[in-house]
């Protein structure tokens, strides 16, 4: 394999950002045992395998990443979601087993413990000492986590703490680590004393000993073979009133004192659970970046497949065609590409984002109202966005590798079958697309759970009426495209940043506005059937905002590239990816007036013509991915690469 060219590696550089020195220190030191899997084993040998590389891991101080410094971590917060998305380069059985240990179990144990907590178990859980759970989904109760039925009650009598499931549907479910290896789950549950009800809480329930032997009261029940990830071992806890010392309560922002009293900086129960969630938030942006990276590592082996494989012979050719060179095979993978490179730079912003935010101590454990919920809004929409993406993108990798695709070996169908989860886990897509619009279509002080929907709805008006909608706009390069681009709308606007920007903008505006005025009439007795007879609409005008934050990410960081080769090859890519937005949003475009029919032809010829120019510059954009070519085993994206006879 020749090395990547100037070109590729400044391509690389930017979309490795800020945190490239833990990229390129992956790059260098991963090697294939650590992160890779075989095709066909069976699920006790995948789990038995994932469970040692796991093990490998911490061996390799990789456990130890984005945890307290205090406590022998290392890098920073935002370090942990890079890693983790650089071992979606790997198999996705590893890589979600990680994410279960050190970002949900481990991430829970130092965000919403304290010194105890951590001084007990940070080393244990960074070493693999401890194997644990984050038991949050019941069958019950997924995305509605502030209605679980789990209970914990404060027994003062013995200064512990019982946790009950007190129905089946409390039973807690697709729980990672928990039919096998687990020792120590972080159970949520409704926190109860003689004083009364104090929401949603996490313990520490010990539900294996030393040896493996499921702890009394606590019931562990597997929940077998699942559609991809087969090395992780997701199972099933009830729990019959397990006693648990007061202690193990991670009570960072509300607990149970010495005298048997509850305490908690934050008074209002809405806001204290809010505060809580919000500091795992770091899941969900994780589950994203990872989600990208196995779309771009599916689209390397279907792009380097595509230079190698002929396919039928054009008239007066001796030598049959490389695939690749067909346009339709080029509308196939490029516009992904490009989608994917867009994505990858707004993963960076978002994880520097969290970084500022989540990275440093706030008072009281809050942070700030509306940079939080901005964030959080945005976290939610892009995980749905690149999470779709990645299932999208996978499959049709796959089709573009035809049978050779769909060979265990070349990873395609593993792959695939892995990420199909990604758009359910860590947040229900269509739910997450929902809180963004609430995220948008309010002014409230508080979070959205506070609002019921009659007033949900009354509020969209004035939010809208008064131009209070929080705008990611402002930025100067940004700004600067905006002014050039006012009043273009001649032909050579195709390619221009600022008219693109400018389309994505009046998308997201008017689905917002509109959306506002359908909701207008709400009141309690028709706020419900207002909202669902819109549901549609909603879900557009999220996607349309999120679409809209990841170009602006996009162009933000492109504009920062210093001028040369590889900036003008990504101001191509970010075309593309622009124009291919616009050209899936056409009917709306047209029916309202954006685009006429002359200037829709010329979106679809203007991508066509990038298409055929990107088809020569493959090799690079492929290598400015930065995935580890140790980590490429598919027969058919290794060997010698062949250039397009174009």
């Amino acid at each position: 394999m020749t090395s990547p060219s100037p070109r590729a590696l400044a391509l690389r550089d930017a979309l490795d950002g800020r945190w490239k020195d833990i990229r390129q220190e992956f790059r260098e030191r991963v090697r294939p045992e650590w992160v890779l899997g075989e095709p066909g084993e069976s699920i006790e040998a995948q789990r038995e395998r994932v469970t040692k590389q796991i093990g490998i891991i911490c061996d390799e101080g990789l456990g130890r990443v984005g945890f307290p410094e205090a406590y022998g971590g290392t890098y920073d917060y935002g370090a942990s979601c890079v890693l983790f998305e650089m071992q979606g380069y790997g198999d996705l059985s590893l890589q979600v087993k990680a994410g279960v240990q050190f970002g949900l179990f481990g991430g829970a144990v130092a965000r919403l413990g304290t010194a105890r907590h951590h001084e007990k178990y940070l080393e244990d859980i960074m070493t693999g000492k401890i194997l644990g759970s984050f038991a949050m989904t019941e069958i019950g109760h997924g995305s509605n986590v502030q209605h679980i039925e789990t209970t914990a009650t404060y027994d003062p009598a013995t200064d512990e703490l019982v946790i009950d499931s007190p129905t089946p549907s409390a039973t807690k479910t697709y729980i990672g680590n928990a039919a096998r290896d687990a020792r120590l789950a972080v159970v949520f549950a409704q926190l109860r004393s003689a004083e009364g009800d104090f929401g949603v809480h996490a313990i520490l329930v010990p539900v294996r000993d030393e040896n493996g032997a499921t702890m009394p009261g606590v019931t562990i029940e597997d929940n077998g073979a699942k559609g991809g990830l087969p090395g992780v071992d997701n199972g099933t806890f009830s729990f019959d009133e397990v006693r648990v010392p007061r202690e193990m309560l991670l009570d960072k922002y509300g607990g149970i004192d010495e005298n048997g009293r509850y305490v908690s900086p934050i008074d209002n129960e809405n806001r204290r659970f809010f505060t809580m969630l919000g500091t795992l938030v770091r899941g969900r942006v994780c589950v994203g970046g990872g989600a990208g990276a196995a779309a771009r590592k599916a689209l390397l082996i279907a792009l380097r497949y595509g230079q190698k494989r002929r396919q039928f012979q054009a008239p007066g050719d001796a030598q049959e065609i490389v695939i690749l060179d067909y346009l339709a095979h080029q509308r196939k993978l490029l516009p992904r590409l490009a989608t994917s490179y867009a994505l990858a730079l707004a993963q960076n912003a978002i994880t520097e984002t969290l970084q500022e935010l989540h990275g440093v101590e706030h008072p009281e454990g809050e942070l700030p109202k509306e940079a939080g919920r901005e964030m959080e809004t945005r976290v939610a929409g892009l995980k749905a966005i690149t999470t779709w993406h990645a299932v999208d993108t996978i499959q049709a990798a796959r089709e573009a590798c035809g049978g050779a695709g769909y060979i265990a070996e070349n990873q395609l169908t593993q792959m695939r079958a892995d990420v199909d989860v990604f758009a359910t886990f860590e947040g229900d897509n269509t739910v997450l697309l929902q809180l963004v619009a609430k995220g948008l279509l309010t002014e409230f002080k508080e979070m959205f759970g506070d609002l019921a929907m009659a007033e949900l709805a009354s509020l969209v008006t004035k939010q809208v009426a008064e131009g209070l909608v929080e705008r990611t706009t402002g930025r100067a390069g940004l700004q600067r495209l905006r002014d050039i681009a006012k009043g273009r709308d001649d032909e050579s606007a195709m390619d221009d940043a600022g008219w693109q920007l400018s389309m994505f903008e009046q998308r997201a505006d008017h689905a917002l506005e509109t959306v506002g005025k359908r909701l207008r009439k709400a009141n309690k007795d028709n706020a419900f059937e207002l909202f669902n007879n819109a549901q549609d609409h909603v879900l557009f005008a999220a996607r349309a905002h999120i679409d809209r934050c990841v170009l602006e990410d996009a162009q933000e960081a492109h504009a920062e590239m210093p001028d040369g080769p590889a900036k003008d090859l990504l101001g191509r890519v970010l075309s593309l990816y622009a124009l291919s937005s616009i050209e899936k949003d056409k009917a709306w475009f047209l029916e309202h007036g954006r685009l006429n029919t002359t200037r829709s032809r010329q979106v679809t010829a203007a991508i066509n013509d990038l298409c055929g120019e990107l088809r020569g510059d493959v090799d690079d954009l492929v290598d400015g991915l930065g995935i580890p070519e140790q980590l490429i085993t598919a027969p058919i994206a290794t060997g010698e690469r062949t250039t397009s006879n174009a």
